[in-house]
């Protein structure tokens, strides 16, 4: 097996693994995506939520990916960190966008979502308040890459402060059991299982795949273009000095 290090340091072998596995996911992504949409259209509706349920099979997903996006994007800054791998530093900064649209969904759905149930589009409680905070990280690392000319200060401003917004991960996974919110707590990953029924658990599952495929697909695809526009700065580069 090849190690990570050594993986990110070789971008030729990235390159070639990535233009068959980017479409591949992408076709993934639109297979599931469409049979979750078929399953969750068809669902019946909720006792409690009526229509307003089939919201929870596009904010489910975007909330879930909105962490798990995060997780790849801190794991990344931290190999870019620690051993200076500049396609880490790719990874990293091709999944901030990614991380805070899939965040900015989860946002706009859950206000969609908690005006009729709740009868306000947005409470100030731990886990919105978190997932806000979540949303202001992704575009503060937009904002900290956009105001620095020089790669190498970038990648590593960037790196630090994606790890330390990591610190947040925890509070929104747990802001549910830690403090008093509207929010509905766990009801898929529970000691006893899912609390749902195979109705909604099946299309939630099959959008959340499709999600994730998308996700990696765009991923790659993301990946790829920088590494493409690095190669012709450096090509620019060496131009300019011949």
């Amino acid at each position: 097996m090849i190690p990570v290090p050594a993986f990110l340091s070789n971008p030729e072998r990235f390159m070639a693994f990535s233009r068959w596995a980017a479409p591949l996911f992408g076709g993934i992504a639109v297979l599931l995506g469409l049979a979750g949409l078929w399953y969750g259209f068809t669902a019946p509706e909720d006792y409690q939520h009526g229509d307003t349920v089939r919201i929870m099979f596009i904010h489910v997903p975007a909330a879930w990916m909105s962490m798990f996006v995060y997780v790849c994007l801190a794991v990344a800054s931290f190999l870019s960190l620690v051993f200076r791998h500049a396609l880490a530093d790719c990874a990293a900064r091709a999944a901030v966008p990614i991380g805070a649209a899939f965040t900015g969904l989860a946002l706009v759905t859950g206000s969609l979502w908690g005006e009729p149930m709740w009868g306000t589009w947005w409470v100030w409680d731990a886990r919105l308040t978190s997932v806000l905070v979540l949303f202001l990280v992704y575009l503060a690392l937009l904002a900290l890459r956009a105001s620095l000319d020089d790669e190498l200060k970038a990648a590593r401003a960037c790196a630090i402060l994606a790890l330390v917004g990591a610190v947040n991960l925890p509070i929104i996974h747990w802001s549910v059991n830690w403090w008093n919110t509207l929010h509905q707590g766990a009801s898929v990953f529970t000691k006893s299982g899912p609390a749902m029924t195979s109705d909604y658990l099946i299309p939630l599952l099959l959008l959340s795949l499709a999600y994730m495929a998308a996700f990696g697909s765009l991923w790659l695809v993301s990946i790829r273009g920088e590494v493409w526009r690095r190669r012709a700065d450096a090509a620019a580069q060496r131009l300019a000095r011949a």
